[in-house]
């Protein structure tokens, strides 16, 4: 289908877009305000990882358990091949279903969060979040697959970004040299991790019917803010290990409550059980 041009699109004049801004203050607290509105799609993600954890969990034991089984009555290569099956079918589901369908659920996010910001509400009032997001992907499916794929492009550079700069720190014999990395890896990964994501809103704020002008122009301005990207990098570094810490802390009670509920049978692993259970849980609610 193709796009619809907006009146806030220039191409050709000097300044490119002109769209409104019901939101012009940027700062923690308009942040978390706008977390709170649409925290419907948050819920949803999170209970997709959380579902999507407890189908790992009965996933590993039954492709550990069943290798060791078929290893000990059948044959061992035939354990090793079921194992290695089990693992690569985990992965397929993770990183081609899971992964993806999750990122249509966030792209939904992303439309809804850009009406917040540039108009105040969704749909002009007649919309509630879910159909106006729903909406917005069908419409723009196309480039939002690109834009997936882009995101899984980036996070291989960036990877393999830093799995460089770890290989020259290794041969550097500089006391607290790997920690010094590991904080550059991490900011350059918060850097780089909401391109896609930015490009989106972007197109959406702009509404220019031709995607791939948008996008080279919406690349560009990232760019161009790159001193103000990294110094907020900074700062999402640093409260993502604080509000993680605290997320698994607070995470501790419900496991320990799950495993205490749970016949002495089933409980995996005692204590160590409930730490490996909280990091789970705190991870599903980090990525949400």
């Amino acid at each position: 289908m193709p796009l619809t041009p907006s009146p806030y699109s220039h191409p050709d004049a000097p300044v490119r877009h002109s769209y409104p801004l019901a939101i012009e203050q940027a700062g923690f607290g308009t942040a978390f305000n706008l977390l709170v509105k649409t925290l419907p799609y948050a819920i949803v993600r999170f209970g997709i990882l959380l579902t999507f954890s407890v189908v790992t969990i009965v996933w590993l034991i039954v492709t550990f358990g069943g290798a060791g089984f078929l290893g000990d009555k059948v044959h061992p290569w035939v354990g090793v091949g079921w194992m290695i099956g089990g693992l690569g079918l985990y992965g397929y589901v993770w990183w081609m279903i899971v992964r993806y369908f999750l990122y249509l659920v966030q792209a939904g996010h992303i439309a809804v969060l850009t009406e917040l910001v540039t108009t105040g509400q969704v749909g002009a009032g007649n919309e509630g979040m879910f159909a106006y997001g729903k909406r917005i992907v069908t419409e723009r499916f196309g480039e939002v697959n690109l834009l997936f794929a882009m995101d899984m492009l980036i996070r291989g550079v960036v990877h393999a970004f830093n799995r460089t700069l770890d290989f020259i720190a290794g041969f550097i014999p500089i006391p607290g040299l790997q920690s010094v990395v590991g904080i550059i890896n991490a900011i350059v990964r918060a850097a780089t991790t909401y391109i896609d994501e930015t490009i989106f809103s972007y197109n959406l704020a702009r509404g220019d019917d031709n995607a791939w002008r948008s996008s080279k122009d919406a690349l560009i301005y990232y760019a161009q803010n790159s001193k103000e990207i990294l110094k907020t990098a900074v700062y999402v570094v640093v409260l993502d290990k604080v509000l993680t810490a605290f997320i698994w802390i607070v995470m501790l009670a419900p496991a320990f409550l799950l495993l205490a509920v749970l016949p002495s049978s089933w409980a995996p692993g005692g204590f160590i059980g409930g730490l490996i259970i909280a990091a789970l849980f705190a991870s599903n609610v980090r990525q949400a």
